[in-house]
């Protein structure tokens, strides 16, 4: 017996526990998901440079991307944020506040680079982003960060025949709806197994906004925010 979600499409198993069901929005591990295997065809021995890893959809990446056998990369705001993602399978940390991630990555791979990338839309890391990527490489764009919106000439990625591809779950749902769906399913399997952690920043009841605001304005938290999850709560 399982307990039925709102979406009458999806089932938590019953091993997985209230804070981890609150913790575990099937949006960001699936969208991890597909970064790094439907868009990304990430392999094991391949590297993996994830950009901002203390996010919501970051840490699920690095978590799939260190089970499935790559070497993880990853830059982050903060050398307290990188420390706490090698729980989470992080093989190298970059902080970008403090260092040139390009340089660094070369640095990390003895300047082979990483064979993927995955990124939040910036207009201002673009070129850089790609910059980063090995021969052949593959650079996966999700989400927007800031208000600018994202640009890329496509000539950046020709010297490098790299590739460019975007996510976006909800596109995917409206296409695909019954592989989402099995997809997510699986991953909440594997929490509700250990096999994948999950980690919530903070909680906020709802008329906490002000202050969850605040919060995320700051760029100091990590993992999953408690409110984020509220739409995923089963039922009893």
């Amino acid at each position: 017996m399982r307990r039925r979600s709102r979406d009458r499409h999806l089932a938590y198993p019953r091993r997985l526990g209230r804070r981890s069901r609150r913790g575990c929005p099937g949006g960001a591990r699936g969208t991890a998901q597909e970064c790094l295997f439907t868009a990304g065809n990430l392999e094991a021995g391949q590297t993996a440079l994830i950009h901002a890893g203390g996010g919501g959809v970051g840490w699920p990446r690095i978590q799939l991307a260190h089970q499935a056998g790559a070497t993880v990369i990853s830059t982050a705001s903060s050398d307290e944020k990188l420390e706490r993602l090698k729980e989470f399978g992080l093989d190298h940390g970059i902080n970008y506040a403090t260092e040139n991630f390009v340089e660094r990555t070369r640095e990390l791979t003895d300047g082979a680079a990483p064979t993927w990338s995955s990124i939040r839309s910036v207009a201002r890391t673009w070129s850089t982003a790609s910059a980063a990527l090995a021969y052949r490489g593959t650079l996966v764009s999700v989400g927007v960060a800031g208000r600018a919106g994202s640009a890329i000439e496509a000539k950046d990625l020709w010297g490098q025949q790299n590739t460019l591809r975007g996510v976006f779950l909800g596109g995917a749902m409206l296409v695909e709806l019954p592989r989402i769906h099995a997809m997510i399913a699986e991953l909440f399997g594997r929490v509700a197994s250990g096999e994948l952690r999950v980690e919530i920043a903070k909680t906020f009841p709802a008329r906490r906004g002000r202050r969850r605001a605040h919060v995320l304005e700051s760029r100091q938290a990590f993992g999953r925010r408690g409110d984020d999850a509220l739409a995923w709560r089963s039922e009893q």
